[in-house]
């Protein structure tokens, strides 16, 4: 099963738009392997920087393999995969709150006045 996934292994890639597969040459194979040796799935989050940056080197250099070849990874070894979350909306995309002001009395006594 080793001699298989690093002859011929895929990378599976999990994304909101389904499932996707890497073919990496066959040092990055044995890399993932070792990556992969004790989890068959692995966060994006939990992988270290050069980890990632590996991941979006091969996704940018577009070595996803085809469709046709994609119905055949059934048989095919996937070494491991790799689950990628979209990533959050930025904090400033929120709404702004009131600023509080100094002159307003604050505290639970003055939220029980209030509401009587």
């Amino acid at each position: 099963m080793w001699i298989k996934k690093l002859s011929e292994g895929v990378v599976q890639l999990q994304s909101p738009i389904g499932h996707r597969y890497l073919m990496p040459s066959f040092l990055q194979r044995l890399y993932f392997l070792w990556m992969f040796r004790h989890f068959p799935i692995l966060p994006h989050a939990v992988l270290g920087t050069w980890q990632q940056r590996m991941i979006d080197r091969l996704c940018s250099e577009q070595r996803f393999v085809s469709i046709a070849y994609a119905d055949a990874t059934k048989d095919a070894p996937v070494i491991g995969t790799v689950e990628r979350c979209p990533k959050m909306g930025v904090v400033d995309s929120l709404p702004r709150r009131r600023p509080m002001t100094s002159e307003a009395p604050s505290g639970l006594a003055e939220e029980v006045r209030q509401r009587s």
